[in-house]
């Protein structure tokens, strides 16, 4: 993450909550995925756009603002079997290391905290975009990550058997992040 000694050409980007969400996907009885989103996000990106690799990212999504379709599930996701939202209210990302990998490809590492528990994660990110002027004079990026974590790495352990074996409940969960950033 960039840093007071960072060179001038760094640009702080904020990320705009309005036009940005997670999502992710998880097996459900072993036969589909249950899909959700988070729309409690804020962040800071700072770029270096002379040496992207030293850009770095700091994010929070808010446990509460967790969204599957379903309000009885959402409340079981919320609730102690889960996230634990009372005690754990988000989750958070910060950046450790940025790789490019292509043209406006990088694999971004950082420190995922969820449920109380923090693990080293790696995010493949598409952009960011190219700056673009807004209607109201903001400049603006975008970008895409995506992820696969283990939930249980995280503590989120809650699961059921099936009658016919497996379980209710998948261990990977796919999370892909659209942000769109405003110039600070």
């Amino acid at each position: 993450m960039a840093t007071a000694s960072t060179p001038a050409s760094t640009i702080t980007w904020k990320l705009d909550p309005a036009h940005s969400r997670a999502e992710f996907k998880v097996k459900h009885l072993m036969i589909s995925h249950v899909k959700g989103t988070f729309s409690g996000l804020s962040g800071t990106l700072i770029e270096d756009p002379s040496d992207p690799v030293r850009s770095g990212v700091e994010a929070s999504i808010d446990i509460g603002s967790i969204n599957t379709g379903d309000p009885q599930r959402d409340a079981h996701l919320k609730s102690a079997d889960f996230f634990h939202h009372e005690q754990h209210p988000s989750m958070t990302f910060k950046s450790t290391r940025v790789e490019k990998k292509g043209d406006g490809e990088y694999l971004v590492t950082g420190d995922l905290t969820i449920h109380g528990v923090t693990k080293q994660e790696t995010f493949a990110v598409e952009g960011p975009s190219a700056p673009t002027k807004d209607p109201w004079g903001n400049t603006r990026i975008g970008l895409s990550a995506t992820a696969k974590i283990n939930r249980r790495d995280f503590g989120l352990n809650w699961n059921a058997a099936l009658e016919a074996g497996g379980f209710m409940v998948g261990e990977d969960v796919h999370i892909t992040l659209d942000a769109e950033f405003i110039r600070a």
